[in-house]
Order: C-alpha cells, then structure tokens, then sequence
C-alpha cells in the first residue's frame, strides 16, 4: 500500500518514494495495481476517498465515457444515513470482485483458445467423424492392400529402370 499525504498547499507527497506527486501519478499507481491511502498532513484524517472521488471526476471531465450514471449516484447519495447503505455498498464491491473474476476468466479461456490451431482442431474432428480407412489402424484390408500394390508397382519400375539402364551400357560396349 502505497502511503500518501496531502498538504495545505494541496500538494500531495509519497511517503514511500519521498517525493511529491500529482493526482495523475496516483491514478497511474492504482492502474498499475497499487492501493493507496491519503491522510490530511493537518489533522492525519484519512482522505482517501476525497481523492479517488477527485481522480474518477477528473477522468469524466477528460472525456473518458462514466461509469456511474446520474441515476446511479443519485441513488447511492440517497443510500447514505439509511441502514441500507452498509448493504449496498458490500453489495457494490462483491458485484465488482465478481466482475473482475469473470473477466479474468474470460480473458484466461480466450487465451487457451488462441493457443490452440483452429486448423488442427477442425481436422482432428473430421478425423474423428469420418476416419479414414487408408490409414494404417482404422482398416487393414484397404490400409495393406493398396501398400502391396504400391510395392509391386515400384519393383517393376525398378526393374525396367534397371534394364533400360543395362541395355544403354551395353549398346555402348558394342559400337
């Protein structure tokens, strides 16, 4: 957790980098997966929410599209003082872990998929659907009889390769 404090001067100062820092550098340190929290430099009040409350109104003002609606903050608004509100908000947060577990396991299971070939994935299925009977173990009558003939077909094109080649080196010899 990164440790920050924020002065008069509304300047804020990173305890555990001894240097200042601007709203822009903490919103970078939550993207990239730190907590922070803020205490007043005055009084050593924690001010953590003002700020994160400063960096999500910052971004809408920059244009990025809200995640809260006005429907949605008018309601939270209303949820304060009432004894629901303790119930929403853990409702909130489960519903965003939630999210986040879905996501990554979206984001897991796209990757299994691009690692596999989705050539390899269709021809192993064909291959399952309709096996072929040429291939040695899925039948050996057609696998044995058409290898036999392949054989006996190469031999005798051997042998007349060889005779050809015999009867050119002796026409040689006699001229």
């Amino acid at each position: 957790m990164r440790e920050l404090k924020k002065y008069p001067n509304r300047r804020l100062y990173d305890l555990t980098e001894s240097h200042y820092v601007t709203v822009e550098d903490v919103r970078r340190m939550i993207l990239a997966g730190d907590s922070i929290k803020v205490v007043d430099s005055k009084d050593g009040s924690d001010i953590t929410r003002t700020i994160l409350l400063q960096i999500l109104s910052e971004q809408e003002a920059e244009g990025h599209e809200p995640v809260l609606t006005n429907r949605a903050i008018e309601q939270i608004i209303r949820f304060y003082g009432n004894n629901a509100g303790n119930v929403v908000s853990r409702y909130i947060e489960q519903s965003i872990l939630t999210f986040l577990e879905h996501q990554d396991q979206f984001r897991r299971r796209m990757r299994e998929m691009s690692d596999l070939n989705p050539f390899n994935f269709m021809r192993q299925a064909m291959e399952r659907a309709f096996p072929d009977p040429r291939r040695p173990g899925t039948s050996s009558r057609g696998a044995n009889a058409g290898s036999t003939a392949a054989h006996g077909a190469n031999a005798g094109s051997t042998a007349a390769h060889g005779a050809e080649a015999r009867g050119t080196d002796q026409g040689k010899d006699e001229v």
